[in-house]
């Protein structure tokens, strides 16, 4: 190994008061395993709620946030094959899920399992992919929970292609990939949004109409669609909006379901369900075969992110404090 220490983030009570930046002694590299040289970690809202323990799932104490993270191999252990030192990589957010369904003992990244707040981390060699080729550390470290999300969503499950609707509620991270992915399918798209600024950035990256969060909405999506209503929905926010997406949404249409933002608890109407025949599918990340597909179509395409900031790695306090004020695109940190 060419180092044996990491600084890292480390939470040694739950409250984002509680986080430490210290120093640590790195295992030494087993079978299988590679060490990497972290470059950037992107944000997701689910750091600050693990860091809060607002989850409903409390990680084991100390504990380093943080899943999404691009670097570069330094070392190899015995065995692997995948990489051999030098190559620029990204995590991927669910570790040992690399393709079909999920296995029982796959975990996420950052909670339960390691944190990537660190300049170094030791990781299995399969729990990475390959970077692409076309974005810096900083672009790339947002694929691997928001942009994946948003492709499992709408590409892999919900069979987005030219032509159709898709209606986005929000700015944030999934939100803003799932608009940039819609538009490279040919796709037009509608975001919902209380902020007026947010939805003068969304026209200006493509949006073909932006909407009112406190106004009808969902009769709006009708009228500009001559009454048919959107083929898709990227539902970031959940609870009682789900109710108001289905009633915007075409007969047949799907509705991808990845938010919680207005608690763990939906409602929505059954006559609405059936009556449009809808499909809503919960969308938790996905494998790494699928990032790999995200990540070609990045490079062939040269999507380039949405971020909202960069912090240096000591700013972690700041940059979570930048994530709960709600930004447009996303937060990330840079360690190197």
């Amino acid at each position: 190994m060419t180092t044996s220490t990491s600084q890292r983030w480390q939470l040694s009570a739950f409250g984002a008061q509680h986080l430490r930046y210290v120093e640590t002694t790195l295992p030494p590299l087993a079978p299988h395993q590679v060490l990497v040289q972290v470059e950037a970690v992107s944000l997701n809202y689910r750091d600050l709620m693990l860091v809060d323990n607002h989850y409903g799932m409390a990680p084991t104490l100390p504990f380093t946030p943080g899943s999404d993270m691009a670097g570069t191999v330094l070392d190899v252990g015995a065995g692997v094959t995948r990489w051999r030192g030098g190559e620029r990589v990204i995590s991927t957010f669910v570790a040992g899920w690399l393709d079909g369904a999920a296995p029982p003992d796959a975990v996420a990244l950052g909670g339960p399992g390691p944190g990537m707040l660190a300049s170094h981390v030791v990781l299995d060699a399969q729990w990475l992919a390959a970077a692409p080729s076309t974005l810096n550390a900083a672009a790339a470290s947002t694929l691997p929970c928001a942009a994946l999300t948003a492709w499992v969503g709408l590409v892999d499950n919900g069979k987005l292609r030219a032509g159709q609707t898709l209606l986005i509620h929000g700015t944030g991270g999934v939100a803003l990939f799932g608009l940039q992915l819609a538009l490279l399918h040919g796709a037009q798209v509608m975001v919902v949004s209380g902020d007026a600024d947010k939805r003068a950035r969304a026209l200006a990256l493509g949006a073909s109409h932006v909407l009112e969060r406190s106004s009808d909405w969902p009769a709006a999506v009708l009228a500009l669609t001559q009454g048919r209503g959107a083929d898709l929905v990227l539902e970031t926010v959940g609870g009682a909006n789900l109710a108001r997406s289905l009633q915007a949404l075409a007969m047949g249409g799907h509705v991808a379901f990845i938010g919680v933002l207005d608690g763990g608890e939906i409602s929505a109407s059954g006559f609405d369900l059936i009556r449009r025949r809808a499909v809503v599918q919960g969308v938790s990340v996905g494998h790494r075969q699928a990032l790999e597909q995200l990540v070609r179509a990045v490079d062939a395409n040269r999507l380039q992110p949405v971020i909202a900031a960069e912090y240096p790695a000591a700013e972690l306090p700041a940059a979570l404090n930048h994530l709960a004020r709600g930004p447009f695109g996303k937060v990330v940190l840079r360690f190197a």
